[in-house]
């Protein structure tokens, strides 16, 4: 298989392209590497590579490939993608960025979830797979087992979400601001007559005074939080509260039966892995073994972590999480509102099975993996 790679030196192309070395994906591969901005540099060293980077905007030298797998990002995909089509190209489209995610002829890919979907799809021709939301993704990889038997009535996602998911000069910009608030605070946490409320006071000042770097964010993040992700939409939402409800029932396949996702997404201070609280109604009331049985079955990648202090703060933090494929899941108990009412608590690695994994797995199938 001849397999274009796009975009492949950004955050989720960097992890992409790590994850294909350590399970060997390369080998058997006719691997080609573009580039928007260095054409006929050299490309990454890997089995069956060519040797020089081809230009990532010639449509031709696009067309000869069996498959593309783009991190490049939105405006890349607006730009090549219907133009790549319009020439008659008939290969598989596989995408990291959220363009295509909910056009028509696209299928959004986790396949421990929606396995069935994809094989569906590709037996039906369709030629456009697209790696889903971060958050979305993650929660269903948490809750496969509940939503696989249809035990969930309706989900509320509360999402705290990394600096990393807004990009990397995102997180270069946390990085700058923890800086500049240890900075603004070194006189008073090094003074020993100095109180705890002297020290906030004097981060406060800080976090204020407008001269903490800002151009990202648009607000302080370090010691603080953001309750507002991506652009306002209908119904007071904004759009990545919106896609938790549009992309779950896309994944499942269940488009014209959905059921009801909504919540709030939250940026905090983590430099990578999304958090997310969970409410959810079960469609009857379950005893907790049972929920718990299920959802630690869901997949091999989800881990149960004990309802203790000392299993959460050793296994459910992203500080335990970062750079790991395992999706824990715990604080799971049922609510005092009632049997069929539960809560939990998840964590997972956004550039992996949030971004990078579901590609690398997706062109995995198409090789009859």
């Amino acid at each position: 298989m001849r397999v274009g790679f796009v975009g492949w030196r950004g955050m989720v192309g960097s992890v992409l392209m790590e994850r294909m070395r350590a399970e060997n994906d390369f080998a058997g591969l006719e691997s080609v590497f573009f580039s928007t901005s260095n054409p006929g540099g050299a490309a990454p060293k890997v089995a069956g590579g060519d040797p020089l980077l081809k230009d990532a905007r010639d449509l031709a030298a696009l067309a000869s490939m069996d498959a593309i797998i783009t991190c490049q990002g939105g405006d890349y995909t607006s730009a090549i993608h219907g133009p790549l089509r319009g020439r008659g190209w008939k290969g598989w489209w596989i995408d990291a960025a959220s363009t295509l995610r909910m056009a028509p002829g696209s299928v959004i890919i986790l396949d421990p979830v929606n396995r069935k979907v994809i094989e569906r799809a590709i037996k039906e021709g369709k030629k456009d797979y697209i790696g889903g939301n971060c958050t979305v993704s993650l929660m269903l990889m948490a809750l496969g087992g509940l939503f696989e038997r249809d035990l969930i009535e309706w989900l509320s996602s509360m999402t705290y979400q990394a600096a990393s998911g807004a990009g990397a000069e995102n997180m270069t910009e946390l990085m700058k601001q923890m800086a500049f608030l240890a900075g603004e605070c070194q006189q008073v946490m090094a003074d020993p007559a100095a109180s705890a409320l002297d020290m906030e006071k004097q981060a406060t000042a800080a976090l204020r005074g407008g001269h903490m770097p800002t151009e990202k964010f648009g607000a302080p993040l370090a010691a603080s939080l953001i309750p507002w992700i991506d652009r306002a939409v209908e119904h007071g939402q904004t759009r990545e509260e919106w896609k938790g409800s549009a992309e779950t029932n896309k994944i499942l396949g269940r488009e014209d039966r959905p059921i009801p996702v909504d919540g709030l997404c939250v940026r905090v201070g983590s430099l990578r892995c999304h958090s997310q609280g969970f409410t959810l109604k079960l469609r009857k009331a379950l005893p907790p073994a049972e929920v718990a049985e299920i959802v630690k079955g869901a997949n091999p990648w989800v881990r149960l972590v004990e309802n203790t202090k000392e299993a959460t703060l050793a296994q459910l933090t992203p500080a335990a999480v970062s750079g790991k494929l395992e999706v824990p899941i715990g604080r799971l108990r049922p609510m005092l509102l009632g049997p069929e009412y539960y809560t939990a608590f998840s964590v997972g690695d956004q550039l992996l099975w949030g971004a990078a994994e579901p590609l690398r797995r997706m062109l995995g199938i198409l090789r009859g993996g």
